[in-house]
């Protein structure tokens, strides 16, 4: 700074410094810049923290002069050297420039003593009878600095380790582009992690320097690293306490690796999630003992607290053709040290009943997995059917990969239907009932890819289901299906997403009679059509009494589109079209449009929706309530 201008600042601050009397600041407006630089200013800013305070006029002359350096500074990070910085005071309708950083020396000081003679002045007898200051600062960025030189290496075996040339071939900011100090740092730390996720812990910086010009608008960058010698992995050590629950040696099988292969941390990851999978274990604490390293090899601790053996669940229930319910439930996460599994559930409603008897064996000689025995009996006595329905499965799970999950089942289904309709209100003529067996393979594939399980904002989700039978073997009759449906969500901003939804099934059979409701097709509902109750768009049939019922159909399409925006907070709002039906030979289309309300609760989104159906004029509302996120 200009002699002349620290001279007129001393002046300023001397002949304020005995007044007493408050000044109350009412805003501090910026301009000139965009949102994410006036962020940053303005949270820099001493000014910020006495918006609708009374300060002193010293304390205000203060932040006044300071808020030129401090919007300067504020400016560096994003690679803006040399602004133009104008503050201004505001006061009963007179504007006064307290600091205007491309104003010759002589000016700047000018400026200031007048400043000083009008807070003076104005925080003499009656100042309390004058109004609030208000400041605002105007910026012109300027020419930002760009980078003209970027030396990235690494030197050692690093060298050519071609995971690692990818991050310094992606390292920004690149030659050319404007040096914007938070992607820096973030290259910087990316490279030194991924050094020490794939096993030189002995990385360290040979040269670390960054050198801007102001004159040339100019950054030089000279980043190197040694990488010194890879590590190889070293024996793994399992320690389950304060009791072991599992054999050890069940666990050792989800380690993909052989001791000394090259060390890399996603080989722990993998055995996190792995063991995270298997939930016999409510802490997992993974540690590589690089300072206990022998010959280049690192031990590695995997230390496991059991969780609690059996797990009890309760709960409400109530739907529109249910009827009011409880659900029941009791798993038993290890049977024995062999780690099987065992599952019991309950679904009781007046009348909708269902029980699931489950036993599952770890499978991890292809992929982590299960083998899985269940067994599966549902009452159900609506308004419209009667049917009941005994189904044995036997499956084995694998994880694939990081996104794909594939099952694999042989069903065996045993039920019987008879439906209200045909019902001749005669109590001597026994029902109609219907009966089928099936016995049939399935293929289930889940694909997830998504940034966050429980509220994705970014990413897609994707199920497949192929199963068929034949006619003569274990079914009685001959049919495939294919059942596909899919997610897609796209965040825009902060506060705002998109959330695209498909469903469709096909199913070929010459004996679409003969298939009994469970192997049949829905729409309506929650997941469906919304403005439509539970399977309510499809073939139907109508009774005595005009009411109509679905039979379930051939195949099935649906589409929706939901835009939700949330507030600063866990509240939103949505709004969304759904569409689609369930048919035997072509659609009726049917389109139910709606809106909701939204909260971000700990286990997912809650939601709740209005929404109506657009073909009948008549159609009523519906209500729809679902929590935690849909996949």
């Amino acid at each position: 700074m200009h002699p002349a201008s620290r001279a007129a600042i001393a002046v300023f601050l001397l002949s304020i410094g005995g007044l007493a009397h408050a000044v109350k600041v009412s805003s501090v407006e910026i301009r000139g810049l965009d949102e994410e630089l006036e962020d940053n200013v303005r949270t820099a800013l001493s000014l910020g923290g006495a918006i609708g305070s009374d300060v002193t006029a010293r304390r205000l002359g203060y932040m006044l002069r300071a808020a030129g350096d401090e919007t300067r500074e504020a400016l560096e990070p994003f690679g803006y050297y040399s602004p133009r910085i104008v503050v201004e005071r505001e006061r009963d309708g007179a504007r006064r420039v307290v600091l205007d950083t491309a104003a010759p020396p002589e000016d700047e000081a000018e400026s200031v003593a007048t400043v000083a003679r009008e807070v003076r002045a104005g925080d003499g007898a009656g100042a309390d009878s004058r109004g609030p200051v208000a400041v605002v600062i105007t910026v012109e960025p300027g020419e930002p600095v760009r980078v003209r030189r970027a030396d990235i290496a690494i030197l050692g075996e690093g060298h050519d380790d071609r995971y690692l040339e990818e991050e310094l071939d992606a390292f920004l900011p690149r030659e050319g582009s404007i040096f914007h100090h938070p992607t820096y740092e973030s290259s910087k730390t990316r490279i030194s992690r991924r050094l020490a996720e794939r096993g030189y812990f002995d990385a360290d910086f040979s040269a670390r320097r960054v050198e801007v010009t102001r004159a040339d608008h100019a950054a030089d960058i000279e980043l190197v690293w040694t990488s010194g010698a890879r590590y190889d992995m070293g024996a793994t050590r399992f320690l389950q306490q304060p009791r072991a629950v599992v054999r050890n040696d069940l666990l050792e099988r989800l380690m993909y690796w052989n001791e000394g292969d090259y060390y890399h941390q996603g080989r722990l990851d993998r055995l996190r999630t792995s063991l995270a999978r298997l939930d016999y274990f409510s802490r997992i604490d993974i540690q590589p003992r690089i300072e206990e390293a022998v010959d280049g090899a690192v031990p590695v601790d995997v230390v496991l607290t059991p969780a609690k053996r059996d797990v009890y669940t309760a709960g409400l229930s109530y739907g529109t053709d249910s009827g009011p319910g409880v659900r029941l439930g009791l798993e038993r996460r290890y049977v024995n040290d062999r780690g099987h599994k065992a599952l019991a559930q309950l679904d009781y409603a007046r009348k909708r009943k269902t029980l699931t008897l489950q036993y599952r064996i770890p499978a991890f000689l292809w992929l982590d997995g299960w083998y899985t025995a269940s067994l599966q009996a549902a009452d159900e006595q609506t308004d419209y059917i009667d049917t009941r329905r005994v189904e044995f499965v036997a499956s084995r799970s694998g994880q694939y990969n990081r996104n794909l999950n594939l099952v694999a089942a042989v069903h065996a289904l045993r039920e019987r239907w008879a439906y209200e309709y045909e019902d001749d209100n005669d109590p001597g003529t026994p029902a109609l009932y219907r009966y089928a067996t099936f016995t049939y393979p399935s293929l289930r594939a889940s694909y997830v890819d998504l940034d966050d399980p429980l509220f994705p904002r970014s990413g897609y989700s994707g199920h497949l289901l192929l199963r068929g039978g034949a006619e003569g073997l274990g079914s009685e009759a001959s049919f495939a299906q294919v059942h596909a449906r899919g997610h897609w969500y796209l965040g825009f901003g902060d506060l705002d997403r998109l959330i695209l939804r498909g469903e469709f099934g096909q199913t070929s059979t010459s004996a679409l009679v003969d298939m009994p409701p469970s192997l049949r097709f829905y729409a309506g509902g929650d997941g469906s059509v919304r403005g439509y109750e539970w399977r309510e768009v499809g073939p139907r049939v109508v009774d005595a009494d005009d009411d109509s019922f679905a039979l379930g159909a051939r195949h099935v399409f649906t589409a929706s589109a939901e835009y939700e925006h949330y507030f600063r907070g866990s509240w939103g709002v949505a709004a969304f079209v759904d569409a689609g039906s369930a048919y035997d030979s072509s659609p009726d289309i049917r389109t139910g449009v709606g809106i909701g309300l939204r909260w971000r609760s700990p286990v997912g989104p809650l939601r709740l929706d209005i929404a109506r159906g657009l073909d009948d004029p008549d159609s009523p509302f519906t209500l729809h309530l679902n929590i935690g996120a849909d996949l």
